[in-house]
């Protein structure tokens, strides 16, 4: 059994795939071809926004958005504590400060009512200015971006939605990747649309945005690629995992279907065993992961090491909460700063799923969860 099935999707698109691949390498146009132009279209057209600017990863994307809009020393950004190291990360590298926000207990997203207070705490030391909250779409589940949008309308922030794992995620036929002033994601071959590397993409509906993005990401290119008008970078998305996208993207909405039925299974199977994961009313996640909460370290770790013995492979999605990382320690935040999160580290686990998963292995992994607990 597979975590993550990625060989099996590949032979499903084999014949598709093959020949994209062999195109892109045929055409000896390696760097910026035709098909990432092509893909950008198309990632715009699905997500619902005017730009579309890929680039070599998720966490670069980040930092695109972050270098458009001049975020540097003195800006305070809030992120979630309870997500993977590059949402903070990208805003470290800029120079500015990350303040870290708790998340729901139930959806695991930034939590608005958390989020407010922390901003009113950093206006009222006056060291940092507020200045971009950054909303994690996490597990496949969008934020709760009715609620942040108010928020950051009352305090003049602007909102980076970290779509890394949300894509294909809605709030009430609204796609994910569409919620941000700029919206990032990833392709990293995990992610509910992943390529066979590294690559990332940046959605925004303003013009002077996605230019200066799609400058940066070609070091800082002006009107030609020798007229250098600012410090840039190298973030390119390669041809050949632009042609390996554009595949998957057409695919997509199948899979998308087919993982939310299997995440339909385990709910069933297991509602009555474990806290399983939770969808508001007029959401839909893309499960990049499907994550259940038990009692305690104890009977989580417990639980992964019986899965292990099985033969079944789970994962601790995220064991350290942000604030506790070595990196971040020299900010001496106290635990009971985001006790939702220091919580969570302790009791979730994610179990294996992908669009191609059978019931029978979805029996499996339920069998040996109630036999555990």
């Amino acid at each position: 059994m597979r975590f993550k099935d990625l060989k099996q999707q590949y032979q499903l698109l084999k014949a598709d795939m093959d020949k994209a691949i062999l195109d892109a390498v045929a055409s000896g146009a390696y760097i910026m071809g035709p098909q990432v132009k092509d893909l950008e279209k198309e990632l715009a057209a699905y997500v619902g926004t005017r730009h579309c600017i890929s680039c070599a990863s998720g966490t670069d994307a980040l930092t695109l958005a972050l270098k458009a809009w001049g975020v540097g020393k003195g800006d305070a950004v809030f992120v979630p504590d309870f997500t993977f190291f590059s949402t903070a990360e990208a805003v470290s590298l800029e120079g500015a400060t990350p303040v870290f926000v708790d998340v729901d207990s139930a959806t695991f997203n930034i939590d608005p009512a958390d989020l407010e207070k922390k901003i009113r705490q950093t206006l009222r030391r006056g060291e940092l200015a507020p200045k971009v909250i950054i909303a994690v779409d996490l597990f496949g589940l969008p934020a709760d971006y009715p609620a942040i949008r108010k928020i950051a309308g009352q305090y003049g922030l602007l909102i980076l939605e970290d779509g890394a794992q949300g894509f294909g995620g809605a709030i009430n036929g609204k796609r994910s990747c569409s919620f941000g002033d700029i919206s990032t994601t990833s392709f990293f071959p995990g992610k509910p649309l992943g390529c066979y590397g590294d690559g990332g993409a940046c959605f925004t509906d303003n013009d002077e945005w996605a230019a200066l993005m799609d400058s940066y990401r070609m070091h800082g290119k002006g009107s030609s690629k020798y007229d250098n008008v600012r410090i840039g970078m190298n973030s390119r998305l390669d041809t050949i995992q632009a042609a390996i996208l554009q595949v998957k993207l057409s695919a997509f909405d199948g899979e998308l279907a087919a993982i939310n039925n299997v995440a339909a299974e385990y709910t069933a199977r297991l509602a009555d065993i474990v806290e399983t994961p939770v969808v508001p009313d007029g959401y839909l996640s893309s499960w990049a992961q499907y994550t259940v909460r038990l009692d305690g370290r104890a009977e989580r770790d417990g639980l992964q090491a019986y899965l292990e013995e099985q033969g079944i492979p789970s994962m601790v999605y995220y064991p350290t909460p942000m604030h506790c990382q070595t990196a971040y320690r020299n900010q001496s935040i106290p635990e009971a700063d985001c006790p939702v999160t220091c919580q969570l580290c302790d009791i979730v686990l994610s179990l294996p799923i992908h669009p191609y998963i059978s019931l029978g292995e979805i029996d499996r992994v339920c069998n040996a969860i109630k036999n555990f607990v």
